[in-house]
Parts: C-alpha cells; structure tokens; sequence
C-alpha cells in the first residue's frame, strides 16, 4: 500500500555529546533537513512541541521558514500541546502559516506529553491543574476548530480603524481548508473514536495505552480501526488521513552499526508517564540491515492500517547522517514494502 512518509524530528541542542551544540543550529539543520528530504521524495517534514526544552518549541516561525525554502513538502507538528495555547491566536497564527505555506500545514495538537516543568502552562497564564487540563485541552481543541470554519462572530467597532464591508467579522486570513488537516494525537481506542467524532484526522505515536496483552503495533492497529469505524458513522464530508510513527535505524556501514547496532530499545516496553495511572505501552525500535527491517515492517499491523508514516529521526547527530537515513529508507525500505 502507497504510504506518505515524513520525518519527525524534536531537534535537539546539547553542548557535549551531540553533533547538535546550539538553538541556532538545530533551527538551521532542522530547516535544511526539510530542503533536503523534499529532494528525497519525503512526502512530510514534521516537528515536535515541547516547552522549556532544549529542542524544537513554538512551532509556527520554524514551519513559515520551512515553507519559504520548499514548495511541495508538507508541515506538520506531532504535536501542539493544547494546555498552552489560546484557541484564537493559535487559529489566527495557524492558518497565516497556511497561507504563507500555500495549503502545506498539518497540524497536529492534543494534550500533550509530560513537560519539563510543573505545570508549565500556568507561567503562560493558565491556573489549572493537570487534571483539569485533561478537559480544557480538549475544550481549547473543538473551539480552535470552530475558528477554523471561517464563520463572522466578532461586532465591528463603530468607527474601525480601515474601511471595511458591513456585517460581523471572522478572524483574517482565512484559510479555507486547514480545518481538513488538523490532526489529534490519540493514545488510546477512546480518544481515537473522539477525534473521528470531531472531524479530526488522526495521529498515533510509539506509545499508547496499554489496553490488552496484545503487542503494541496490534493495540495500534486496533485503536485506528475504531477510528475508522465512528469517522464512517460520523457523516464528515472528506476523508480522513491515519498516522503512525516509528524509530526505523537501517544498518548500511560502520557508522550506522556505532551508533544503532547495540543498546537499542528492540522490543515494545511497558511503563509509565508521569500523569497517567494507567500503564503505557511503547514501540520497539527497529534497527538492522535493509532486507531485515523490510520483513519487520511488512508485519506491522498498524502500518498496514494507516496511509503516513512519520520516522523519527536522531536529531543530534547532525543534518548529513539524519539525511544518510532518510535516503537509505526511501531507495532501500520504501520500495521494498509498497510504499513507493
């Protein structure tokens, strides 16, 4: 099955033990990298959100310079992080990058995952607790999604500061179809059928809710049929997108086998996140030689179940090897598997 596949990268600075040393780096590399999978035939260059972090942050000024040195490569995010957004400045900003990108951003949000702070949204100006946040996330999520839709909601003032026609005012520039790619990060079978419910496309990471005994691409697999199954019942007018993302390391030379060949997460673990009191299952990484990961992946139901594929990408080891993998994938793995 023809996949769309795309990176997501957390762009990660550290002064020791990294290729990576600074801010302005990553941000460089990490534009460069989309330059250079988009000559690769990668479908997508997406980035991760995390706050008080020495990686990738508020994404829309790095999306907007990704879009001024590419044409044809989608924008994402996987995700932004709900608890710390205002639904109309993130409607506004979102579809101005849209439009700066030409229809290219996909954007992902959810509730996010556990930050480097206590409660970190409440220096923005938010005073609730994470248990509260659960619901506000969500809340946040359906009214950034009404802003979407372009209605007029807002009373003109009497005497506005430029000519404008009658009648009430919606949030400018409008972006008729970002509605259509906005992505939930789902980790469990309930949330999935809730983001189909809500007209949202959906995305799923290397970890999910642990909800049976069964391996974690299974669970996956399982939480995107469910998925499929309300978005059929739910009457939305376009078709919906799935996604899954993997840590695929093929092993091509010495150095591939240096950094990958040992140590490596090679089975799905079981553990837990900070704020949930449920366990949490995780992906193994797939490492090895070409011929071996394509009989891996072909046996990954999840895979098969969704039509995107996001590989995360080592970030700290520079622009050149994140561009050796990504070329290895596409000229070696993605044929091999149907999805090119």
């Amino acid at each position: 099955m023809t996949k769309n596949i795309g990176f997501l990268s957390f762009g990660f600075w550290q002064p020791n033990n990294s290729m990576v040393k600074t801010a302005q780096q990553s941000y460089d590399e990490t534009v460069q990298l989309a330059v250079e999978a988009e000559k690769l035939g990668v479908d997508g260059a997406w980035f991760r959100v995390h706050h008080f972090a020495d990686q990738l942050s508020t994404p829309y000024p790095l999306m907007a310079a990704v879009a001024a040195k590419t044409s044809k490569i989608e924008i994402g995010t996987g995700l932004v992080d709900m608890r710390y957004e205002n639904p109309f400045s993130m409607a506004e900003t979102a579809m101005e990058t849209d439009v700066l990108s030409k229809n290219r951003v996909q954007l992902g949000v959810g509730r996010g995952s556990p930050e480097q702070v206590k409660d970190g949204w409440q220096y923005w100006g938010y005073d609730y607790t994470e248990e509260e946040m659960k619901q506000v996330a969500r809340n946040r999520a359906l009214k950034f999604m009404d802003l979407l839709k372009g209605e007029r909601f807002a009373e003109p003032n009497a005497q506005p500061m430029f000519p404008q026609g009658p009648g009430l005012r919606r949030l400018e520039p409008y972006s008729p179809t970002l509605q259509q790619r906005i992505w939930w990060g789902s980790g469990s079978q309930a949330t999935a059928v809730w983001a189909a419910e809500q007209g949202m496309n959906l995305m799923s990471s290397t970890l999910v809710n642990f909800e049976s005994n069964e391996p974690f691409d299974v669970q996956q697999a399982n939480q995107l049929r469910a998925y499929k199954e309300a978005w059929a019942k739910s009457g939305h007018d376009f078709k919906p997108r799935t996604l899954v993302t993997r840590s695929i390391m093929p092993i091509v030379n010495d150095l591939d086998r240096q950094f990958f060949a040992e140590g490596q997460q090679t089975q799905d673990e079981v553990g837990y996140l900070a704020y949930h009191q449920n366990p949490t299952i995780f992906g193994k990484m797939f490492v090895g030689e070409p011929d071996k990961l394509v009989k891996e992946l072909a046996d990954d139901q999840a895979i098969q179940e969704a039509d995107t594929v996001l590989l995360t990408v080592p970030s700290t080891l520079g622009l050149d090897y994140n561009v050796h993998l990504l070329d290895v994938v596409m000229k070696d793995i993605a044929p091999e598997l149907g999805w090119r």
